[in-house]
């Protein structure tokens, strides 16, 4: 067995067939199929079935091509440690934030960290669930993650500041009045929610609990620009991360109170390598408190 077998199979699962798979590495397809099949033969196992609609891995192949992309990964930061002169690192870095998080301050920092090294690949995306973070995290897939809790040692976990989470009004709202929005005086309306499994949609169930325990659901959706324009269009109320509110959206947010905020925790791989502590020194430099920062022109 080999990497680029790993690479092929990996690459296999994403585009659904053999022929795709190749035009995306750009290799021949019947090589790309030899090295599959040794790779099978090697295993002892079927790692493909042919479905109607392409190639689908199956039940142990999953479980294969799971441990086969931290290895890839793995091979892939090696490559770069080792290219990485004191002033150069080459490689890709992959960054995950809890959806919502660091929307500003993210994009600043790796604005930054590609200035200092214009050669490095970076792959970012968010993920509603916690609880996926934190396997991924454990599986080495990730070079950091932001999220509001984890199971990681202090060593590896980060404590960054507070995200402090706003609530936005559609245009009119008598609401838009206050300085702060009392959440008791939000009973009984409509909210623009979020997708069942989703750390967001949790934040508002647990601030409501007390104040409205059956809140009126108006739409579910998966990601906080959409929400927030949904909300300013009267659709129903939303609660999303101060950090996360578009811009030009500012004047239809207030605070509420009590606040609501959770941590925000970067978690960096155990074997970080220049990019991963050079992204954090630079999360650390921003600023996290949103209180310092003014929404829809109040503090």
């Amino acid at each position: 067995m080999s990497l680029r077998q790993f690479e092929y199979a990996l690459a296999v699962a994403e585009a659904g067939s053999v022929t795709a798979a190749a035009e995306l590495l750009h290799v021949a397809q019947p090589s790309m199929s030899q090295q599959i099949r040794g790779l099978e033969r090697d295993l002892g196992v079927e790692l493909f079935v042919r479905t109607p609609t392409g190639l689908v891995p199956t039940a142990v192949g999953r479980e294969f091509l799971r441990e086969a992309e931290v290895a890839v990964n793995a091979a892939r930061r090696a490559r770069a440690t080792a290219r990485a002169g004191a002033d150069d690192v080459v490689g890709e870095l992959v960054v995950a934030a809890q959806m919502g998080f660091g929307a500003r301050q993210l994009p600043r920092a790796l604005s930054a960290l590609r200035r200092r090294y214009p050669r490095l690949e970076v792959t970012v995306f968010e993920e509603p669930s916690s609880a996926e973070l934190e396997r991924l995290c454990r599986r080495g897939v990730l070079d950091l993650a932001l999220m509001a809790a984890c199971e990681r040692t202090p060593a590896d976990a980060h404590r960054l500041g507070d995200e402090e989470f706003v609530v936005m009004l559609g245009a009119g709202h008598p609401q838009l009045a206050a300085d702060r929005v009392e959440l008791s005086d939000l009973a009984g309306q409509p909210w623009v929610r979020f997708d069942r499994d989703s750390a967001l949609d949790g934040v508002l169930l647990s601030v409501l609990r007390d104040n409205d325990p059956a809140p009126v659901t108006a739409a579910r959706v998966s990601q906080t620009a959409t929400a927030a324009r949904w909300a300013a269009h009267g659709l129903g109320l939303t609660l999303i991360p101060a950090s996360a509110v578009p811009n030009g959206h500012e004047h239809l947010v207030r605070p509420v109170s009590p606040v609501v905020s959770q941590p925000v925790i970067a978690v960096v791989r155990p074997d970080a390598g220049p990019a991963q502590t050079a992204l954090l020194e630079l999360l650390r430099k921003e600023t996290w408190s949103e209180s310092a920062v003014a929404v829809g022109g109040h503090r």
